[in-house]
C-alpha cells in the first residue's frame, strides 16, 4: 500500500477560520478530503463557501478563546455536531504591538490567554478523545518567534516558544497512543496581521531580500505542509516544528 495523504472521511477543527493562514488550511483539508468544524468569533460565511464548493461538510463554531471556560464549551459543542475528531488545528491568535518597557499587563494577559492557555486545554481537552480512538492528529501553529526574540512582540514572542515546548511535550506522552502531535511555524506572511508591515515600503523591501525564497508567504503556501501533518503520511513524525518559511530560518 502506498503513502497516503487523503483525508477522505476526516473530521478536522480548525480555530480562527474565518480569514488568513487559518482559512488557507481548512480549504487544504477540505480539498484532501476532511470536513471542517470552523471556530472563531468573526464571519467564516467565505470559508464555508469554499469548503462546500469542495463538497465537504463546514459547521461553524462561535466562540471566544480568550473566555476561561471556552475548551469546555467548544468540546461540548464539537460532540453535539460530530461523533469523534481527527485533526485539531490550533490557528486562533492574537499580537499586540509595543515597547518592552511599556508593554501593558492587559495585553500580556490577552496574548497569553488566547496563544498559550487555549491552546493547552484545547489540545488537552480533544486529546482526551483521540487518546480514547487510539488515533489522531494535533497541529499547532508556532511562528518564527518560537526560535526568534523578536522586537515589539513580548507576549507574543513568549506565548510562541511555549507552544513549541507544548508541543514537544505532549508528542512526549502522546506518540505512544496514536496521537501525533506537531507544529507549523510559519514565516512571514501576506495576513491581515503584517498588513502594517507590508504597507511600509522599507521594512516590507527589507524583510523580503531577507528571505531565500524571495518573496512573503501565502495561505496556499501551508496547505501543503497541514494536509501532511493531518495524513497518515505523518504517523512517524513526532513533536516535530516543521518550518513554513521560505528558507527565513536557514538564512
Amino acid at each position: 500500500m502506498g503513502i497516503s495523504f487523503s483525508l477522505d472521511g476526516k473530521i478536522a477543527i480548525v480555530t480562527g477560520a474565518s480569514r488568513g493562514l487559518g482559512q488557507g488550511m481548512a480549504i487544504g483539508l477540505a480539498e484532501a478530503g476532511a470536513d471542517i468544524i470552523g471556530v472563531g468569533i468573526s464571519d467564516m460565511k467565505g470559508t464555508k463557501t469554499e469548503i462546500e464548493k469542495l463538497g465537504r461538510k463546514f459547521y461553524g463554531i462561535s466562540l471566544d478563546l480568550s473566555e476561561k471556560d471556552a475548551a469546555y464549551r467548544l468540546v461540548k459543542e464539537v460532540f453535539q455536531l460530530v461523533d469523534r475528531v481527527d485533526i485539531l488545528v490550533n490557528n486562533a491568535g492574537i499580537i499586540r504591538r509595543e515597547q518592552a518597557e511599556n508593554f501593558s499587563d492587559k495585553d500580556w494577559e490577552d496574548v497569553i490567554r488566547v496563544n498559550l492557555d487555549s491552546v493547552f486545554k484545547i489540545t488537552r481537552e480533544i486529546g482526551k478523545h483521540m487518546i480514547k480512538q487510539g488515533k489522531g492528529k494535533i497541529i499547532n501553529i508556532a511562528s518564527m518567534l518560537s526560535f526568534q526574540g523578536g522586537i515589539k512582540v513580548p507576549a507574543y514572542t513568549a506565548s510562541k516558544h511555549a507552544v513549541a515546548g507544548l508541543t514537544r511535550a505532549f508528542a512526549n506522552e502522546w506518540a505512544s497512543k496514536g496521537v501525533n502531535v506537531n507544529a507549523i511555524a510559519p514565516g512571514y506572511m501576506v495576513t491581515d496581521n503584517t498588513a502594517a508591515i507590508r504597507a511600509d515600503k522599507e521594512r516590507n523591501a527589507s524583510i523580503s531580500s531577507r528571505i531565500p525564497a524571495g518573496r512573503w508567504g501565502t495561505p496556499e503556501d501551508l496547505k501543503g505542509p497541514v494536509v501532511f501533518l493531518a495524513s497518515d503520511a505523518s504517523d512517524y513524525v513526532n513533536g516535530h516544528i516543521l518550518c513554513v518559511d521560505g528558507g527565513w530560518m536557514s538564512y
